[in-house]
């Protein structure tokens, strides 16, 4: 198995890694059932995603990796929940390359306006 984390974690390698978790539906469908449930066992998740248990215990693994989520004993039984952070500072990272968009789109469209009154002038 591949890791999405390589060396020590920072913002940037969090966000990649949340980035290339949510990049699978089944993952999103994971993460969907924990949000809507609080705490899930993987067998309980697969019953709800209609995957195997096998394939839920993979998503959730690499869930674990990203930091999405985290485990828990109970008996025996491993429960499983959301950790907000991680999905925080992805909505962190895309709000600031929104805002980065938004100011270089407004500058382009004054830049376009600026021009058509120039050539509007001179005609």
């Amino acid at each position: 198995m591949i890791s999405l984390i390589v060396g020590p974690s920072s913002p940037r390698t969090t966000v990649a890694a949340v980035f290339a978790c949510l990049a699978d539906e089944s993952r999103r469908e994971v993460l969907d059932v924990l949000v809507r449930d609080g705490r899930a066992s993987a067998s309980a998740i697969a019953r709800e995603v209609q995957i195997s248990r096998q394939a839920v215990a993979k998503h959730l693994v690499l869930l674990a990796e990203a930091g999405l989520v985290t485990s828990e004993r109970t008996g025996r039984e491993v429960l499983y929940s959301v950790q907000p952070r991680p999905l925080q500072d992805a909505a962190r990272w895309l709000d600031r390359s929104a805002a980065a968009w938004d100011r270089r789109l407004a500058a382009l469209k004054s830049a376009a306006e600026g021009r058509g009154d120039d050539q509007t002038a001179s005609r």
